[in-house]
């Protein structure tokens, strides 16, 4: 069964309130919807930049931004939708099969990524309509 959009779940991690500001723990599959095998963070991005624009044939996802905030436009080939991130507390699961594109950066802003496998070239489809293909969806979404 295909992933929609809807299947991309926003989850909340504890906050810690330490008296000298906060502290947010991600831990094995307590925190969030699988085992993590690589973290990675974008940054330097110039406001208003997009990243991403892809899909994961079996790597699951979780972007948190830990700084300043963007959007994250999620598509199944047949809905469209757009996620805005911009807590340090709050992160975005985006399982296999769901292209998605981060954009509007604000100036200043790191994306903070966490995947369920380390990385593999012959995971990602970069090319739109081999995505479709790759679906079997044969028209845009409106």
């Amino acid at each position: 069964m295909s992933k929609t959009v809807f299947d991309c779940a926003l989850i909340y991690l504890n906050r810690l309130d330490t008296g000298k500001g906060h502290i947010s723990v991600v831990e094995g599959t307590e925190s969030i919807p699988f085992e993590t095998k690589r973290v990675f963070y974008l940054y330097d991005i110039p406001g208003g930049e997009s990243r991403g624009a892809h899909a994961h044939k079996t790597c699951h996802q979780f972007l948190v931004a830990a700084g300043g905030a963007f959007e994250v436009l999620l598509n199944d080939g047949k809905t469209q939708r757009m996620v805005q991130l911009n807590r340090p507390y709050m992160g975005l699961h985006i399982p296999p099969g769901i292209w998605a594109s981060e954009v509007n950066f604000s100036s200043g802003s790191i994306c903070l990524v966490f995947t369920s496998h380390v990385y593999s070239e012959s995971d990602y489809i970069r090319d739109y309509q081999e995505y479709l293909d790759w679906i079997g969806q044969t028209t845009l979404p409106s």
